[in-house]
């Protein structure tokens, strides 16, 4: 009797608390610029699907040279990479006041594995670019950064700077949100 009730229980919460398979989201999170005609393959020569209004959170699947699979709102097909905005909030790349950033050098920056500057460490100057981490197996493994001199890093989460990016001038004991082991591109200043 008492396996009967733990069963039952047991079956009561799965099903009480079990959600719906599109209610998971899945890719990457990203805005929309503009409002979008969803196509359904990577080019205005397909069919169209749907559209996605101005501003809305939508999420890539993938994406190919100049285009994006995404889905939102039980809408999937395919958009314009520049007409999406991958960050915090929809914004277009390269928006937003111009900010005194150290450049030039002389300086260092160097990102470490640990927290608080530890573990093992890749250390740059100004003019140093890496586009894919993941290609000398080192994407997604930093978390803290330190900049000594006249020099600041700006860190992406995705490779070729096409994700969410923030430029760092001053040293961080801990990288925030979307980049804490999860840096795969930069580009030293």
């Amino acid at each position: 009797m008492r396996a009967l009730v733990k069963l039952a229980l047991s079956l009561a919460l799965l099903l009480g608390f079990a959600l719906p398979a599109d209610a998971v989201q899945t890719g990457t999170p990203a805005w929309t610029l503009k409002a979008l005609t969803l196509m359904e393959g990577p080019g205005n020569a397909y069919d169209v699907t749907g559209e996605v209004e101005a501003e809305a959170r939508v999420y890539v699947d993938r994406c190919s040279k100049t285009w994006c699979q995404i889905h939102a709102g039980g809408q999937r097909g395919w958009v314009d990479l520049y007409a999406l905005a991958f960050g915090q909030e929809a914004r277009p790349p390269l928006s937003g006041p111009r900010l005194n950033y150290k450049k030039g050098g002389p300086g260092s920056i160097c990102l470490y594995e640990g927290r608080n500057f530890t573990g093992d460490s890749l250390c740059a100057g100004p003019g140093f670019v890496v586009h894919d981490l993941l290609l000398t197996h080192e994407d997604n493994r930093y978390s803290s950064v330190q900049i000594e001199g006249n020099v600041s890093v700006l860190l992406c989460r995705d490779r070729d700077f096409k994700s969410f990016c923030v430029r760092v001038n001053e040293s961080q004991e801990r990288l925030q949100g979307f980049l804490d082991n999860g840096v795969t591109s930069l580009r030293v200043y």
